[in-house]
C-alpha cells in the first residue's frame, strides 16, 4: 500500500507551521460540476432527456418530497419504483426538491454527485505523486466517458454512489479501515446489485487489513444484496419477481451449462471487448496493475454477462461508477515509479483522455446544434404550455419529462403493458385515459439509444393516435411540426 508523501517529517522545518494545501481537488469540483450542468441542462432543453429515465426518477423523488411511496406512474399503474430497483436512499434529494420542483433539480444534484468523487481522487493523488497527478487525474476523471455518459444521460441513482465510492477508495488507500467501510456502506441503499460491490471492499480489507472487519463487509454486501434481490425488491414489485432477472437469465440453457461458457460469453460479441478495453483506458491501462481493480469486478461481471445488449457498450450510466476504481487504481499503480516514468505515464492519460472526448457526450458542447433551439422545439413548448397543471397526460417518451413536474403522466402509447418492461410486441395496447395526449412523430435525437422510435414503431404509433380520436373519445386541440395535441372530449 502506498505511503503518504506529504506526512514524511522533513529536517528542519519541524517548528514551522503547517502549510495549508491549495484546495486544488475543490477548485476541479466546482469547474466539473459546470460542464456536467450545462450538458445536462441544454439537453433538457433540447427535449433530449426522456419520460425513461428522468421522467420515472423524478416522478420517485416527487413523491418523497410529498410524503408518499415512490409510485412512478411512467413504469406502470400504481408501480412502487423500489420494486425495479432499490434505491430508498434517493429519498435524501426529497428536500431539494420539495425546495424547487424540477426535473432541473434531478440533473444538477446528480452533476454535483459526479463532480464531488473528483476530491478524494485528486487529493489522494496529490498526496502521493504531487500537483502534476492530482491535475491529471482531476482531468483524466472528470473529462472521462463513463462520467460523461451518466451526465448526459437523464438522472439516475448511481449518481449517488459514485462519490461514496470514491471517498471509500481513497480511505482504503490511506489504510483507514472502518472509515472506508463506512463510506461504502450506503451503497446497499442506492442499487441492488451495489452490494456486491460492497463485498469487493470488504475483501480488499481483508486481504490488505484486518481480516474480521473485511470478511464481515463481505458477508454484510453479499447478503445484503441477496436480500433486496430474492425478498425486497419482490415484495415491491407488482408481479412479485424481480423485474430485471430476466437479464441475467441462463442464456445455455442451465446454470451449469452458463457457468461453463462464462470465460468465452464476457468477451462475446465484441462490444463486451471493446467496452472492457475502455473501462481501464483512461489510466493507460495501469489500473489494471492494482489490487483496487478488482473492486470493479462486480460491476464488470453482471454487465458483461447480461443479456441486455445496453449493458455491454459504452453508453448510459452504467460505466460511472467505475471510473473512481480506474483512477484509485491508476494513483496506486504509480507509486513504485521514477519521475521520468511518472511523467511519461501521466501524459499518456491525458492524450488518452483527449482522444476519447470527441467520441463520447462532452463534445456535444462544441456542437452547433446544441445550441440553437429548432421551431420544433418552439412548437413543443408551446403546446406543453396549453396542458394545465395538475392534469393526467400521456405523452412521448422525449415530452414526458417536461410535464413531469407539475402533471401526472404515463407514456403514449401505454407502455410498458402489464408490467413487462422488456415486451414491445403486445397483440393489444390499452386504450388510453389521461385527460390530455401530447404525441411528437418527429424520430428523435438518437444518442444514446439506436436510432428510431420508442417504444413502438412510427406506424404503430399513429394508428393509436388516430384510434385515439376515432374510437377512445379524444379531440384534437392543436398541431404544429409534427406535434399533437388532444385532449379528451366533454363526456368522452
Amino acid at each position: 500500500m502506498l505511503t503518504i508523501a506529504s506526512e514524511a517529517p522533513v529536517k528542519g522545518t519541524a517548528s514551522a507551521p503547517p502549510t495549508r494545501r491549495p484546495p486544488v481537488p475543490w477548485v476541479w469540483a466546482a469547474g466539473l460540476f459546470l460542464l456536467y450542468a450545462t450538458v445536462a441542462v441544454r439537453r433538457h432543453q433540447l427535449l433530449r432527456t426522456t419520460g425513461y429515465d428522468l421522467g420515472i426518477f423524478e416522478q420517485a423523488v416527487r413523491a418523497y418530497a410529498e410524503l408518499r411511496a415512490p409510485v412512478a406512474p411512467l413504469r406502470g399503474e400504481g408501480f412502487n419504483l423500489l420494486g425495479d430497483h432499490f434505491h430508498p436512499l434517493l429519498a435524501v434529494l426529497a428536500p431539494l426538491y420539495r425546495l424547487w420542483p424540477s426535473p432541473l433539480c434531478l440533473l444538477l444534484a446528480q452533476s454535483a454527485l459526479l463532480a464531488l468523487a473528483v476530491v478524494p481522487l485528486a487529493r489522494r493523488a496529490g498526496d502521493v505523486l504531487g500537483p502534476a497527478a492530482a491535475h491529471t487525474v482531476a482531468v483524466g476523471y472528470g473529462l472521462s466517458w463513463g462520467i460523461a455518459s451518466a451526465a448526459a444521460f437523464d438522472f439516475h441513482e448511481v449518481a449517488l454512489a459514485v462519490p461514496l465510492l470514491s471517498f471509500s477508495l481513497e480511505a482504503l488507500a490511506r489504510r483507514r479501515w472502518r472509515q472506508a467501510v463506512a463510506w461504502a456502506a450506503p451503497l446497499l441503499l442506492v442499487k441492488e446489485d451495489l452490494g456486491f460491490t460492497l463485498a469487493a471492499v470488504g475483501a480488499y480489507i481483508a486481504i490488505k487489513g484486518p481480516r474480521r472487519l473485511g470478511l464481515g463487509t463481505a458477508a454484510v454486501g453479499v447478503l445484503g444484496s441477496l436480500l433486496e434481490v430474492k425478498v425486497l425488491l419482490p415484495a415491491f414489485n407488482p408481479g412479485g419477481g424481480y423485474a430485471h432477472g430476466g437479464n441475467l437469465a441462463a442464456a445455455q440453457g442451465s446454470l451449469l451449462s452458463t457457468l461453463a461458457h462464462a470465460p468465452l460469453d464476457v468477451l462475446r460479441p465484441e462490444a463486451k471487448a471493446v467496452t472492457l478495453i475502455l473501462v481501464f483506458a483512461p489510466s493507460a491501462l495501469l489500473a489494471l496493475r492494482s489490487p483496487l481493480a478488482l473492486i470493479a469486478t462486480p460491476t464488470l461481471g453482471w454487465r458483461l454477462l447480461s443479456e441486455n445488449g445496453f449493458h455491454w457498450g459504452t453508453s448510459f450510466h452504467y460505466s460511472a461508477i467505475l471510473m473512481p476504481v480506474v483512477f484509485a487504481g491508476l494513483v496506486d499503480a504509480l507509486g513504485d515509479k521514477s519521475r521520468r516514468e511518472l511523467r511519461a505515464v501521466l501524459a499518456t492519460v491525458l492524450a488518452v483522455t483527449a482522444v476519447l472526448i470527441p467520441s463520447f457526450p462532452l463534445a456535444q458542447l462544441a456542437q452547433r446544434a446544441t445550441w440553437r433551439t429548432t421551431p420544433h422545439i418552439e412548437a413543443a413548448r408551446a403546446l406543453l404550455a396549453r396542458i394545465p397543471d395538475g392534469a393526467t397526460v400521456a405523452a412521448s417518451n422525449r415530452l414526458a419529462p417536461q410535464l413531469t413536474a407539475r402533471c401526472t403522466v404515463v407514456l403514449f402509447p401505454t407502455f410498458p403493458v402489464g408490467g413487462e418492461l422488456y415486451r414491445y410486441d403486445v397483440p393489444r395496447i390499452p386504450a388510453p385515459t389521461a385527460a390530455w395526449i401530447v404525441h411528437d412523430e418527429r424520430a428523435p435525437e438518437a444518442w444514446p439509444y439506436p436510432s428510431g422510435h420508442w417504444p413502438y414503431p412510427i406506424e404503430r404509433q399513429r394508428a393509436e393516435l388516430e384510434a385515439a380520436t376515432r374510437t377512445y373519445g379524444y379531440e384534437v386541440v392543436a398541431r404544429r411540426d409534427g406535434i399533437t395535441l388532444l385532449s379528451r372530449r366533454t363526456g368522452g
